[in-house]
């Protein structure tokens, strides 16, 4: 063996750690090796609560994934979140480098029927909420409609952020369940822009979520700037305790069945998804992350600064909720589906 031969060798076999190493690293950035951001596709504009959510969520997550990637939020309204949902589910790359944020009512749109919803929720991939939601139908103080029995006699002008939404599914489900007098406005954003309308006297109220109202308009509900007209849900916030409960405003069976339906979305809350037939190991990744954000200490303190209310479930929870929900019996869904579309 020559001596030059011998170095090589020698150099050769020092340099084999180092590039197993960087491999290695590569392989534990997952799909950020390169330096790839995350991103996070937001179903409406910004302003409104699921804005604030995700952009919450994205500046506390990155320290939960691995490689710690920038997080790039993206803005995708249209057709009440159907726009995002679809894009995530048939365009976005399965390599564990996009979630995103939909309407919690969205999960509803495929088996009720609602046009744009391009996607099967049994088959993206849940990542996990961050909240399960109260939605709260409140009216401005200048409004004639100051309780629910006012709501069946006279009109209440409410503003409507598209498909897909509870500003649209409720009122106008309601209005033929039980009668009330809901009259929606189109053309809105996000809740912020309704909230706007109502402060300038274009509209009377919004069916909103009670995060978003507390998050947006803090002294609203504390300072009496608005009537709760109801609230709605899978069970009453005891926060709003004294606010009637919409199922025992229902008169018959067939009414809190289908009003049961109609709100099943709140248990989804904010839900964050992400593609489906993504790699298992990238599922595991999302979801990991998410969960170790919802634990974090500086995660926490930011969402009590922003008045939000943390009350986590995981990817795991809202797959085997979403199942539940697509075994309702075809008769409700039906006739839901028709009020809402």
């Amino acid at each position: 063996m020559t001596k030059n031969f011998a170095i090589a060798i020698v150099l050769l076999a020092s340099q084999i750690p180092a590039a197993a190493l960087n491999q290695s690293l590569a392989q534990d950035a997952g799909p950020f090796a390169s330096g790839k951001p995350l991103t996070m596709i937001i179903g409406f504009g910004p302003g409104g609560g699921y804005d604030l959510w995700a952009r919450v969520v994205s500046r506390h997550i990155t320290k939960h994934l691995p490689g710690k990637p920038n997080v790039v939020p993206q803005n995708m309204p249209g057709a009440g979140s159907f726009t995002a949902a679809s894009n995530i589910y048939a365009i976005a790359p399965k390599d564990g480098s996009t979630m995103g944020l939909i309407a919690r009512d969205a999960a509803l749109g495929p088996l009720t029927g609602q046009q744009g919803a391009r996607f099967d929720p049994l088959q993206i991939t849940w990542i996990g909420t961050p909240t399960t939601e109260t939605n709260v139908c409140i009216a401005t103080q200048n409004a004639k409609v100051k309780t629910f029995d006012d709501l069946l006699k006279t009109e209440l002008i409410v503003g409507d952020t598209g498909p897909g939404t509870g500003t649209r599914a409720y009122p106008r489900a309601l209005n033929a369940i039980l009668g009330t007098k809901f009259k929606l406005v189109a053309g809105f954003p996000a809740s912020s822009d309704v909230f706007l309308a109502m402060e300038r006297g274009e509209v009377d109220g919004i069916c909103e979520s009670l995060d978003s109202v507390d998050g947006k308009r803090p002294d609203w509900i504390p300072q009496k700037k608005v009537n709760l007209i109801f609230q709605g849900g899978t069970e009453p916030s005891p926060e709003i305790k004294d606010t009637p409960f919409i199922l025992d405003l229902a008169k018959t069976a067939e009414q809190k069945q289908a009003i049961e339906f109609l709100y099943a979305g709140q248990g989804i809350g904010r839900p964050f998804v992400a593609p489906p037939n993504m790699p298992p190991e990238r599922v595991k990744m999302l979801r990991d992350a998410f969960n170790a954000t919802m634990k974090d200490e500086e995660f926490i303190a930011e969402v009590k600064k922003q008045r939000l209310d943390l009350e986590p479930h995981t990817g795991e929870q809202l797959e085997a909720l979403i199942r539940k929900i697509y075994a309702t019996p075809k008769p409700i869904v039906e006739r839901v589906g028709e009020l809402i579309r």
